[in-house]
């Protein structure tokens, strides 16, 4: 409880900061800066080399995977069905098929279920949602807006990230028998603060405008993220035999509320701002109900 305490603390302070507080211009900027090029990288080097390996790790991953590809295949058929814009059906694809999994998914399953659960949350976004983001949410973004993706802008973006540079040498350092205490030291307390910080930034952008005839894509495309989404990770787990903890945080990080990221995507390949902005807001608000609900569901 206490854990969830500071959840819901970080990203009622970013709301309450933005609204009142007149924070300078471009803190969202470097809070998501420290975020995403120290805190990061400093956990997935501090948490890697602890995982251990088992048949059943590549669930969280492609849980990550089927969640993206079918927001697309289900937003391509019912853009058709209700003559939905392509800018429509690229928004809802890439802001509903690309999960919250580092902002909100480390710290909500780090309360849930520790470091065990943080781990393979780190797994599941390193390896899933973050490759995604840059390799195929590109590809849409690009083709919904008109434009052609270059895979050597793919490629680099991938190549030159702090956080997968970080997943490269933490899976030798695993493989060597994991870092020196006094390494590690150092990296825990730096990631550490990936979770204030994170929900803090989540809060600050916290947006909800919900404009003329967005309602029924909004619940369409939350209905797939929030419920669908993790309802599908669960029959593809169960199916394959995965179980435990592997199969819990996998389905959770499926259900995950919309990716900050995505949205960001979306308004800068003008795929209908708006509505991107109202699904990531409504869909932050209602994972605080629907991932604590699922753990329990799962027996978590």
């Amino acid at each position: 409880m206490s854990a969830l305490l500071l959840l819901f603390t970080c990203l009622l302070l970013g709301v309450l900061v933005a609204r009142f507080a007149k924070p300078p211009a471009g803190i969202v900027h470097g809070v998501n800066w420290w975020v995403i090029n120290v805190a990061l990288p400093a956990l997935v080097l501090a948490l890697v080399p602890k995982v251990k390996v088992d048949a059943q790790l590549w669930f969280p991953v492609a849980a990550m995977w089927v969640t993206f590809f079918g927001a697309w295949l289900l937003f391509a058929v019912l853009g058709k069905m209700l003559n939905w814009s392509r800018e429509r059906i690229g928004a809802l694809t890439l802001v509903c098929g690309l999960g919250n999994t580092a902002f909100m998914g480390y710290p909500m399953m780090e309360a849930l279920h520790g470091k065990q659960g943080l781990a393979l949350a780190v797994v599941a976004d390193q390896l899933g949602c973050f490759p995604l983001l840059s390799s195929a949410g590109v590809a849409v973004a690009s083709i919904y807006a008109g434009r052609s993706p270059q895979a050597g802008v793919i490629a680099r973006r991938i190549l030159t990230f702090p956080s997968f540079l970080a997943l490269l040498l933490a899976v030798i350092v695993g493989a060597l028998g994991g870092w020196p205490p006094l390494l590690d030291d150092v990296f825990t307390p730096i990631g550490a603060t990936l979770t204030p910080l994170a929900l803090f930034s989540v809060g600050l952008q916290f947006k909800f405008h919900l404009g003329e005839r967005q309602l029924p894509a909004v619940l369409l495309g939350l209905g797939w993220k929030l419920l669908l989404a993790p309802l599908v990770a669960v029959l593809l787990g169960v199916a394959a035999g995965v179980g435990g903890l592997t199969l819990t945080v996998g389905v959770l990080q499926a259900g995950m509320a919309p990716m900050i990221s995505a949205a960001i995507l979306a308004d800068e390949y003008k795929l209908e701002p708006s509505l991107a902005n109202t699904l990531l807001g409504a869909g932050i608000v209602l994972s605080l109900i629907t991932i604590p609900l699922g753990n329990l569901l799962l027996g978590g």
